[in-house]
Order: structure tokens, then sequence, then C-alpha cells
């Protein structure tokens, strides 16, 4: 056996590969196989549920059964990968006799192939063999791929195309960003940014990098929509790179649409990432479920920034007071006994929980428990500031019996 394997790329799009065995190891192999353009074969007589999913879209042609001599067939790649030695070995012997390059995904070093451990960047793929240490292999792809993703790594030869990417930034903690959202982030020539983006992610920006913040701070001055808009095109037009950093989730009440029509109208490039919206993310981090078997079967997200009352709502108060599932209100803490009230006054009982979760991820973090006809004072009585998420419901009434379960809980920022 030679010390080294040697590494290549196979093409193969349209091109029929057999999978012999349907575990968990087949699990793994077969997305990447069809990602690749290959024609999958699956001989096995069972397989995991994840692979019957695939085969039930036709991703893939399922044989339910055991191997058989000619099952390679036409092949152009092989996987031995059942849980038992002897077929392994017969369905190598075949390939073998085929001069078909077959993986033995039980003992690598008696198929005549190898799997490496990959990982994909930019449209980059990235493989790694380590002469049977599939642990070391795996180790070193993890920390090439996150070194690029990073910036630690430069794999461009070129700037990064003029254009705007928004993206979406999380409830505040940095390490609550997308992996892309980062590594967009990162290579930009400019940064518009808000209060709710992750602000730690600033500090770690290249001093080339100029920061524009938008302003937009709850109920205080804002940097005017259609000069955001501006600035995004003009940048991009002038030949850079502008990243749109923006607090939670772009689309979420963050007017991220917005600036999607007005790059597009503008023929700028433009591309969204999406962001870990803080409607869902607040509550899990204060162990609030937003959804509960038993308890709710609809959960609706609703803005606050505007009253009851006030001409330009859009939203139906009648109808969520008559609702029974979770209610989760974002730029809520000013209008919060407004909306209390009409809540009540259309049916949601007086006495339903109510959790506020203030500055969730951020080191400045906690949570309060109240109910619909006392949430107003507790929020006053409590001195709670913006950002924070109310979530009104029954799943809020949840609560961890002490040692009954132990929960690993997000570390906020520092």
């Amino acid at each position: 056996m030679a010390d080294q394997h040697y590494l290549a790329g196979l093409n193969l799009v349209g091109r029929t590969v057999v999978v012999v065995g349907g575990g968990s190891v087949a699990q793994r192999r077969i997305p990447r196989l069809l990602a690749a353009g290959a024609r999958v074969r699956l001989i096995s007589p069972e397989v995991t549920a994840a692979v019957e999913a695939m085969a039930v879209v036709d991703q893939l042609n399922w044989q339910r059964r055991r191997y058989a001599e000619g099952d390679l067939d036409n092949a152009w790649y092989a996987l031995a990968a059942t849980n038992d030695p002897v077929v392994n070995a017969q369905v190598v012997a075949e390939a073998e006799r085929r001069r078909l390059f077959c993986v033995r995904a039980d003992d690598g070093d008696l198929g005549s192939a190898v799997t490496p451990a990959v990982g994909e960047h930019e449209g980059l793929t990235i493989g790694v063999l380590s002469g049977g240490e599939p642990r070391r292999s795996a180790a070193v792809r993890t920390a090439l791929i996150e070194a690029l993703y990073e910036g630690v790594i430069d794999d461009s030869a070129a700037p990064a195309a003029p254009g705007v990417a928004l993206v979406g930034g999380g409830p505040g903690d940095p390490g609550l960003i997308t992996v892309r959202g980062r590594r967009l982030l990162s290579r930009a020539d400019l940064v518009i940014t808000d209060r709710l983006a992750p602000q730690r992610l600033l500090e770690e920006l290249p001093s080339h990098v100029e920061v524009i913040d938008a302003a937009k701070i709850p109920y205080g001055r804002a940097m005017d929509q259609d000069h955001i808009n501006a600035a995004l095109v003009n940048a991009a037009k002038a030949g850079k790179f502008v990243v749109r950093l923006k607090g939670g989730d772009p689309f979420v009440f963050g007017r991220g649409f917005e600036e999607l029509m007005a790059c597009v109208e503008a023929g700028v490039p433009v591309t969204v990432v999406p962001g870990v919206t803080s409607a869902f993310a607040a509550p899990a981090l204060a162990d609030v479920p937003v959804s509960h078997r038993g308890l709710a079967h609809e959960i609706v997200v609703v803005s606050g920034h505007a009253a009851p009352d006030d001409p330009s709502s859009l939203i139906d108060w009648p109808a969520l007071g008559r609702l029974r599932g979770s209610l989760v209100l974002l730029m809520a803490v000013q209008r919060i006994g407004a909306f209390a009230d009409v809540l009540i006054e259309h049916g949601r009982p007086a006495d339903t929980p109510v959790a506020v979760i203030q500055e969730a991820s951020l080191r400045g973090q906690r949570t309060l428990r109240s109910t619909l006809v006392k949430v107003a004072d507790t929020v006053v009585g409590e001195q709670v500031r913006p950002p924070a998420v109310i979530v009104i419901g029954a799943v809020a009434g949840l609560a961890l019996r002490e040692g009954a379960l132990h929960v690993r809980h997000h570390r906020p920022a520092e």
C-alpha cells in the first residue's frame, strides 16, 4: 500500500455511482454525490429515514434488497458501506474485476479509493487526506474552512466585486451571525450598520473599512431610509463592496426589502443573507419556547411600532385577541399597555402569561415574567428599555422545574 493517495477530482455529472448499504455512512456520503450531479443507485434492504426521504423524492434509485454480483454494472464509482465486512469485500472484489474505483467504508486500506475530509468555501472544494487518520484530516479541514470564513486566509486574487450584501446580524451576540454573513463582512469596503447589529463585529474590521452608523435608534433620531438606500447604491457604483449590517433578519421588520428594491432598480448587484431573528432567538435564549405541544398551534409575530388606534396600523388586533397561540411582539416596549388592553378587550384572558426578554444574547440580558393585565406596570417598574421581545401566551408560563432539567445556556457576549 502506498504511503500517500493520489488526490483527484471526479466529474460525476450524469454518471452512475453505486452505494451498497443504507446506514449512517451512506447518509453522510450521498448528499455530496448528488450535489456533484451523480446518478446514485443505492443497494440495501434497509435505509435510514433521511436516505429514504431522498428516495421518495426520486433523488436516487433505491433497490430494496441485498447486494448481488452485477450490481456495479455501468457504474463509474462505488462505495461499500454495509455493516457486513463480507459484503463489503464482495463489492470491492467486483469493483477490482471491473477496474472500478471503490471506497470501503469499514476499512479504507482494503478499498481502491478513500474519501477525503471535504469542505467548501466560495467555489473552493477542499479535500484533506491523512493516511488513515480521519480525525486528523477532519480537524485540518475544519480549521482551513474556518480560517477562510474568518478572513485569516485570504483566498481572493482580487477584492470582492462591487455590490451590496444585506446581512442579518442576529440578536446581538457576534457568535450568532451566520457563517456566510461573517465572511462577507470580512470582505467589505464599507459597512452601513444600525444600533441593533452586533457591534463587536465592527471591532474586527480592518482599519481601511469605512463604517456608517444608520442611527436607527427606537423612538429617537434616524437616518432617513432614502438616504440609506442612496448610500448603498452610490457606494456600490463607486466600486465598493458594501455590507448593510442589520440586527436580526433583514426581512423581519428590518426594511431590508426596500433596500433590495433600491439596489435592483439601480442595477446594483445585491445578495441577501438571512439572519437569526430575535423574534425566535430571544425567547429561546430565555427558555421560552414559542411553540409547545398541546399549548400553541400558531405563532404570530407583530410589530409594535404603531398603536392599535393608529390609522397607519395594519394589524387586526381583535383577531389577535381571539387567538390562543403565541404572540411575539417586537418594538413594543413603549406601547405595551395599549397592546395588552386591546388584547384583553377582544378575548385574551387577563391572566395570560407574558415574558419580556431584554437585550437577548448580550451581557445585559434579563427576563421578566408577568401577566397580560400587569405587564405594562412590570415594564415601567423594572425600567425595561429596547431592545426587548415580548411573548404573550401559555408558552410564557412554562418554567423548568428545579433540578428536573439541565439546560446548557448560551453564554451572552462579554
